[in-house]
């Protein structure tokens, strides 16, 4: 059965913003898995690969503040705390995979998809700040997509470590309208 990673990406999405809100308000009974279950369940045929939705949910929110310590710098006039829940999340989830999933996932292909998920369940803006952050991330981390013998070669520079290398104008990025996907940026 063939995988669809953009639904996968809608519950993990749903699955972190109440694990989030659920944790913020001191619930005693909020359990990740358990809410990654039941998200899934209305999809799982038409999901398919369930366990790409149980390892990027965790693996996101297991990095909720390392995440959000490196995405601080590249929208420094938004802290964390008053973005929005559902474009933090969307932040978060769009650093992670591109950072950390470059060898399966397309760094263009994880703001595309982040970019998407602000367009539909962000506010009117999202969509915009998110491609504008993640755009400047993809500069920082100094990724570079190169044909190569008809393939795509991908470098990074700070893989690892959680903070991202390189500069970019932070401010300008931020609000760039255009995709980084679309050489706009």
């Amino acid at each position: 059965m063939a995988s669809n990673r953009h639904l996968g990406r809608v519950i993990v999405l749903q699955t972190l913003y109440e694990y989030e809100i659920r944790t913020l308000a001191n619930d005693p009974e909020v359990d990740l898995d358990i809410i990654i279950a039941k998200n899934i369940e209305p999809y799982e045929k038409a999901l398919g690969d369930t366990e790409f939705v149980y390892n990027l949910a965790r693996k996101v929110a297991d990095n909720f503040e390392m995440l959000d310590k490196a995405l601080q710098p590249m929208a420094p006039e938004w802290p964390i705390a008053s973005i929005a829940a559902i474009d933090r999340n969307v932040l978060r989830m769009g650093l992670y995979e591109l950072s950390e999933c470059r060898d399966s996932i397309p760094p263009k292909v994880a703001i595309n998809e982040a970019v998407e998920l602000a367009k539909s369940f962000g506010s009117e803006n999202s969509s915009k700040f998110v491609n504008g952050v993640l755009g400047t991330a993809y500069k920082k981390l100094g990724i570079t997509e190169e044909k190569s013998h008809g393939a795509k070669k991908k470098t990074a520079g700070s893989k690892k470590s959680g903070k991202p290398a390189g500069g970019a104008d932070s401010k300008k990025s931020a609000k760039s309208s255009g995709s980084v996907a679309d050489g706009k940026s």
